[in-house]
């Protein structure tokens, strides 16, 4: 309650003092080179002290996927031209662990100041933004857009991303290239009736679903092979020292409807567990 005896000035004082420690601080301003990754909201960026991601020796099944990536974030690394890369399909086959893997065995096996800027799908509207403050670091930077996918008849998303990769007035930096996965190729959405036409026209015809053809690498990834599935596990148990049965293995995967990486993942898991060790 204000005191009637005080003077207007003396009020003001008192009311913006109270609505000062009522509003929330103001957040720092975010040092573009000093951490290895960062993560966009669309409105202020989180540092990342440390990428979480598995050694590239321990990334199998996905050997030729792997060379691609791997080549393409050294050449960006180190300053010479490269790709932006979509790395599509089976879910479960490691593709945003093999980007971060690839940023990580970049900086800390090749000295680079590369860093990993992921932004969620919901903020790739300030994308625009983003560049705009990049563009001024010197340093390099992948931006990660992980399991992106546009809704039928959204014609603002694709357009966007079309001029990011094609060079229009907002795309992105020199400094920057995009890295985006998705579980379809043609990352937009399709009616029920095309999910199993693999020869579709609309692939030919319709824009939107020829946006893969923008990125200068455009990799797949495929269900695994009993094979694969198989050296996944056994280059994981290798590595951890954990003894596994091949019967057992296949009998995980079964009870799991199918065989990925993330499968044989969880089932090492399962075996540290079952072995009381952490890994």
């Amino acid at each position: 309650m204000i005191d009637q005896g005080e003077t207007l000035s003396n009020q003001l004082e008192r009311v913006i003092a109270a609505l000062e420690r009522m509003s929330a601080p103001l957040a720092r301003p975010v040092d573009w080179q000093a951490h290895p990754a960062y993560v966009w909201n669309g409105v202020q960026p989180r540092t990342v002290s440390a990428i979480d991601a598995p050694s590239l020796d321990l990334i199998h099944g996905v050997d030729a996927q792997k060379d691609k990536v791997v080549a393409n974030v050294l050449r960006h690394a180190a300053g010479a031209a490269a790709h932006d890369m979509l790395l599509w399909g089976a879910r479960g086959m490691g593709k945003s662990a093999l980007l971060r893997a690839a940023v990580r065995h970049a900086r800390e096996d090749k000295g680079s100041t590369l860093a990993l800027v992921q932004v969620s799908p919901e903020a790739l509207p300030t994308l625009t933004a983003l560049f705009s403050v990049l563009r001024d670091v010197n340093r390099p930077f992948l931006v990660f857009i992980d399991d992106l996918g546009f809704e039928e008849g959204d014609t603002a998303g694709p357009r966007a991303l079309r001029s990011w990769l094609e060079g229009g007035v907002e795309a992105r930096p020199r400094n920057v290239r995009l890295a985006v996965t998705a579980n379809r190729r043609a990352i937009v959405s399709r009616h029920m009736s095309e999910q199993d036409d693999p020869i579709n026209p609309r692939d030919a015809v319709d824009d939107q679903l020829a946006l893969a053809d923008r990125f200068g690498l455009s990799i797949g990834f495929h269900n695994c092979s009993q094979d694969d599935y198989l050296g996944i596990i056994r280059g994981y148990a290798t590595a951890y020292g954990l003894e596994w049965e091949e019967a057992d293995a296949l009998e995980w995967s079964k009870r799991r409807g199918g065989r990925s990486g993330r499968i044989a993942s969880h089932y090492i898991t399962e075996l540290a567990g079952r072995a009381g060790k952490q890994i």
